[in-house]
């Protein structure tokens, strides 16, 4: 009993810390991060993992270790945001791969980078031609970032000098069937109006609403928690 209660403890300790440290750390998406990020990732997990299980040594050994790598981090992060050559060091940057239509044969060799890569990234890519490819750079996370021919570019209002109306962000105004009354003052708005708009769309309770925002062009989106669909499409 008290062995899992200081299995309990320790994992808590150990939970708080890394919460702590991804807050920190910021918003990255898995993507985003490069090799040398993920293997830190993986080591610290470990620290934390041992912090909570191994009941053999103390558990303040552990989390100085674990707050000794996610101070190198940090530091890490610090140091490559204010010094760019201290940034393509620890990091790397960013390689092209095609350029001008043609590969950069001697730049996939440095990087052990095979020609079977480049393709299946570029197929990801909606590009199975490689003539269709200007540019193609190879970011630091490993994602391919690629710039096609004009003439394989997808057509745009613009090309068409077609003018279009601005799109910008909707604003939620019920979240799981609650009002969220600032977003509804930030578009002058009140809790009247937003009734009436519901009772318009045949929404008697607002109990009954899972989910409603408004966009930008004034038209209000609303989910019912019970959305009466009889035959649901399977993917």
């Amino acid at each position: 009993m008290n062995e899992g209660l200081v299995v309990v403890v320790r994992a808590l300790i150990g939970f708080f810390t890394l919460l702590i440290f991804t807050r920190l750390l910021g918003k990255q998406q898995i993507s985003q991060l490069t090799f040398f990020d993920y293997i830190l990732g993986i080591t610290v997990g470990s620290i934390a993992a041992t912090l909570t299980t191994d009941l053999t040594s103390r558990t303040w050994a552990h989390w100085v270790g674990l707050v000794t790598w996610i101070a190198a981090v940090l530091a890490m992060q610090l140091i490559t945001i204010k010094w760019r050559d201290a940034s393509k060091y620890i990091n790397g940057e960013p390689t092209i791969v095609i350029m001008n239509g043609l590969i950069m044969e001697d730049s996939m060799k440095k990087m052990r980078y095979r020609i079977d890569d480049l393709k299946e990234q570029l197929r990801e890519k909606g590009a199975f031609n490689l003539s269709e490819i200007e540019f193609a750079v190879l970011e630091t996370s490993g994602n391919l970032s690629v710039l096609k021919k004009s003439q394989y570019q997808p057509l745009t209002p613009k090309d068409m000098q077609i003018k279009t109306d601005y799109s910008g962000l909707g604003t939620e105004l019920i979240y799981n069937g609650l009002v969220i009354d600032k977003n509804l003052k930030q578009i002058n708005k009140d809790k009247i109006w937003l009734f009436s708009e519901l009772k318009s769309s045949g929404v008697r309770d607002i109990s009954e609403v899972f989910y409603a925002a408004l966009d930008s062009s004034g038209e209000l989106y609303i989910d019912k928690y019970k959305d009466h669909i009889t035959n649901k499409t399977s993917c």
